[in-house]
């Protein structure tokens, strides 16, 4: 197998070498793939605020020893930061990678870059990301991650755009008590991430593909109206910004109630 490095990132590169370095160590003959995907591989990674999303394949499900090994060194990447503190990781073995099934109940190993390592379930989003790996995923090591994932086609990915919105999203909206939409929605960079998150999945829900953020964004600037263009506009400018906004959050839940009011119906 044969390291490829094709980010401009010094900083990029030499905290995925580490991290490329310490699952080799941890996983030996279990590590089958590692790839970059995420921003990294749309093209629109941005150094203020972007997590360097990590995909691992593993040749099955991993013992506990090696789990042990893996929480050890996440924690040593999170604490070694702040580039390694960046790295988000998924570990799948080759039977789940191929395809998303929602009848998968088992949990697989995750690290997230604002959490500590852990074990959690897929999601409907997981076609996404292997949507992403599979037709853009940077090569770290490892097959050509075509080998390894089927193709997501456009009707699957309309429909995980479209239970994210209705699922997800509908479940943050203001109910009867809490009025001001959840807490965790407060600072000014998630605020940022949901809308352009909701920008994408409406992109997604439009056209069967997935786009990058900055892309679906421009996307809903031009198609949708107010006030689209404008929280847009505030959200490109508010990714890497982490002070609360209790006044923006009600603007923000407005657009996530728009958001879901623009899903078909179903038939």
């Amino acid at each position: 197998m044969r390291a490829a490095w094709p980010t401009p990132w010094p900083e990029v590169n030499g905290a995925v070498e580490r991290l490329r370095a310490g699952v080799g160590e941890a996983l030996g003959e279990e590590l089958v793939g590692m790839y970059l995907s995420g921003s990294l591989a749309l093209g629109d990674f941005d150094r203020t605020s972007s997590d360097i999303d990590v995909l691992v394949a593993t040749a099955g499900p991993l013992a506990q020893a090696a789990l042990e090994r893996l929480r050890r060194l996440h924690a040593e990447l999170q604490a070694a930061g702040p580039w390694t503190a960046k790295l988000e990781c998924v570990y799948l073995p080759l039977a789940a990678l191929r395809r998303y099934d929602p009848a998968d109940r088992r949990r697989y190993p995750i690290a997230p870059s604002d959490r500590g390592f852990r074990l959690g379930r897929q999601g409907p989003t997981w076609v996404l990301d292997r949507q992403v790996a599979r037709e853009h995923g940077l090569v770290v090591l490892g097959p050509d991650p075509r080998s390894l994932i089927d193709p997501v086609a456009p009707d699957e990915l309309r429909a995980t755009a479209r239970a994210h919105l209705l699922d997800f999203w509908a479940a943050q909206l203001p109910d009867g008590s809490r009025t001001a939409g959840p807490a965790w929605l407060r600072p000014r960079n998630y605020q940022a991430f949901a809308i352009l998150s909701l920008c994408r999945a409406l992109y997604t829900l439009q056209h069967g593909e997935v786009a990058s953020k900055p892309a679906a964004a421009a996307w809903a600037s031009r198609r949708l109206g107010p006030p689209w263009p404008s929280l847009v506009a505030t959200a490109l400018a508010w990714r890497s910004d982490e002070r609360p906004d209790d006044a923006a959050l009600a603007d923000t839940m407005r657009l996530v109630a728009d958001a879901v009011a623009r899903v078909p119906a179903a038939g």
